[in-house]
């Protein structure tokens, strides 16, 4: 289904992001982990791309399956730099032949064994969008109206435009390019998210917008999640709360869940057009968060509570 019929189909989003594995024995691992959020029914789940696409293969093998062996709906993501132009048409040909219709289109992050001056076909995400739009156009997908498009925003800003003023301009020429939506970056603050949605209503962009939030496991995920995305802010009462837990792993994790429950939960309370959960290639935590918000998957969670027989 394109991305613009599921929004037809639906008032909120709910989603999953999965990262490609690097060895055998962990692909099965997160395969097992992946049938059991199926149970969640998600509305579609992401595939992540290496740096410069360093598991590009995994990435497309892991899409392929998903979408030939579950009942989940995979959005792969194309990331452009340090790619040529006929490689990402074989990666879209490939997607077009297996049936993936929803593609999340990224500029991606320069390999570390390459420099900045590794010539790309697309330099800037707008420009691979801008390519995905014309290979539909060509009629070289399934669907007339070719791969539903969504690409990346960035509640807390982009480490490599500081300039916010700009980087909504970059997020503009996305949606103008032919992106039918926004997934964010993980926030652990909701204002964050809630000034961003209202920036791009006055930037003229219309597309939903998807938060992404990440509930923190272990002390470690927390460091590894501000060294990937350069830039999370961590506020001070989850701060608090997490060194409350001390050396306690099992503590931790319990506060982190909690945290990003409150944040679930305060974002549909505020029509949020839809929550991409980031899952670490494990089940525990998504699945705990669907329980403390009282469903048992996504069906459930995006039902209208009005007049379902009140209190």
């Amino acid at each position: 289904m394109h991305l613009r019929d599921i929004f037809k189909s639906r008032r909120t989003t709910f989603s999953f992001e999965f990262f490609p594995p690097k060895t055998d024995a962990a692909a099965a691992n997160l395969y097992e982990s992946a049938r059991e959020l199926e149970q969640l029914r998600p509305t579609f789940v992401s595939v992540t791309y290496g740096a410069g696409g360093s598991t590009r293969e995994r990435t497309n093998d892991l899409v392929v399956r998903l979408k030939r062996e579950t009942s989940l709906r995979p959005f792969p993501h194309l990331a452009c730099v340090a790619h040529t132009e006929d490689q990402i048409t074989r990666i879209l040909e490939r997607y077009a032949e297996a049936g993936i219709a929803n593609i999340v289109a990224l500029r991606g992050d320069m390999p570390k064994d390459m420099d900045a001056g590794t010539p790309s076909a697309f330099p800037y995400a707008a420009d691979l969008v801008a390519h995905i739009k014309r290979f539909g156009e060509q009629g070289r997908h399934p669907s007339s109206r070719g791969f539903g498009i969504a690409v990346a925003g960035y509640p807390e800003g982009h480490h490599s435009t500081p300039n916010r003023v700009k980087e909504m301009e970059h997020l503009r020429a996305k949606v103008d390019a032919g992106a039918d939506a926004i997934i964010t970056q993980m926030f652990f603050d909701n204002r964050d998210f809630y000034d961003f949605r209202a920036r791009c209503e006055l930037a003229g962009i219309r597309v939903p917008i998807i938060a992404g939030v990440m509930p923190i496991t272990s002390l470690p995920n927390m460091r590894r999640m501000a060294e990937l995305a350069l830039g999370t802010r961590f506020p001070a009462a989850l701060i608090r709360a997490v060194l409350r837990a001390g050396e306690d792993d099992a503590a931790v994790e319990r506060v982190g869940i909690h945290w990003a429950t409150e944040q679930c939960r305060d974002l549909l309370d505020n029509n949020v057009a839809g929550l991409h959960l980031y899952t670490l290639n494990k089940s525990k935590a998504t699945q705990q968060i669907y329980l403390n918000l009282g469903v048992k998957d996504s069906e459930e969670l995006g039902a209208d509570p009005v007049g379902n027989g009140g209190l």
